[in-house]
């Protein structure tokens, strides 16, 4: 435990700012998988929606450096990669 008052300060910023970056992360991840869900269900409308739900999450996370920019975007890229590839595939 921390001695010094700043260093108390900092430990209590750090705690708040781990809930918020976790917090943050789960809502990420579930995003992801309703995407990853809809393009194996073959649903094509509803993986367009949350693909442009997600990158919005995927693009604010970004800006508040709860994940790496190029994380965000290799995500987007590969998210909608696989819907491409659905709409090939069911054309």
């Amino acid at each position: 435990m921390p001695n010094i008052a700043s260093a108390k300060k900092r430990l209590r910023q750090s705690l708040v700012r781990r809930a918020r970056n976790r917090s943050t992360k789960s809502l990420l991840r579930s995003q992801i998988r309703k995407v990853r869900e809809a393009v194996a269900a073959g649903n094509v409308a509803d993986a367009e929606t949350a693909l442009r739900s997600c990158a919005r999450f995927l693009d604010r996370a970004a800006a508040h450096r709860v994940v790496h920019k190029n994380s965000a975007s290799r995500l987007k890229s590969r998210l909608s990669a696989r819907i491409k590839a659905l709409k090939q595939k069911a054309a």
